[in-house]
């Protein structure tokens, strides 16, 4: 990326320009892998309310991309892992497709392990749709593999594979 990155907190001020990143990747990212009922799901008022009640939240674990010139191009949200408090999770991940191969998704994955790593986890999970490949791809050169969980949620309908990776080693992981 040419122009200056800053990973920051989110404030309740990123809402509209983080749910369009959001819907961006939910309508363009997910075209090959929802099915059309899935994706009209969010629309601009329903993901604008979403991420207003999440960056209202306290405490809020969300840090966004800000790209100088650009505003806001990436979101990741992290905290504890609702299925086992003992380990971190990634609960979203997202980049603006325009913005996607740039390295946005990598240093906020980045950002939030270390985050989730200085609250006092070992390991993080998160969750990704079996069919994504491209995430897949780009979660495992992040260090994440699979650890056997499976689920498909009824609101997606669509399987999903649980991926882990120990959080000591995310210093080490490239920028």
């Amino acid at each position: 990326m040419t122009r200056p990155v800053r990973v920051r907190q989110a404030v309740p001020a990123d809402a509209d320009r983080v749910a369009a990143v959001f819907l961006a990747c939910w309508h363009r990212s997910y075209v090959d892998l929802l099915p059309a009922s899935v994706q009209a799901r969010y629309d601009a008022a329903g993901a604008v309310a979403l991420w207003r009640r999440v960056l209202a939240a306290v405490p809020n674990h969300v840090l966004v991309a800000d790209v100088s010139g650009d505003g806001v191009r990436g979101v990741v949200r992290f905290g504890a892992d609702p299925d086992d408090a003992r380990h971190g999770h990634v609960f979203s991940l997202y980049v603006d497709p325009d913005a996607q191969g740039l390295g946005l998704g990598r240093t906020l994955l980045h950002a939030a392990a270390g985050k989730l790593r200085a609250i006092g986890y070992a390991t993080a999970t998160l969750w990704v749709f079996a069919g994504n490949d491209a995430a897949r791809a780009f979660y495992a050169a992040q260090g994440w593999t699979p650890d056997d969980g499976t689920r498909v949620e009824e609101a997606y309908g669509e399987p999903e594979v649980r991926l882990r990776r120990s959080l000591s080693e995310a210093e080490g992981t490239p920028g």
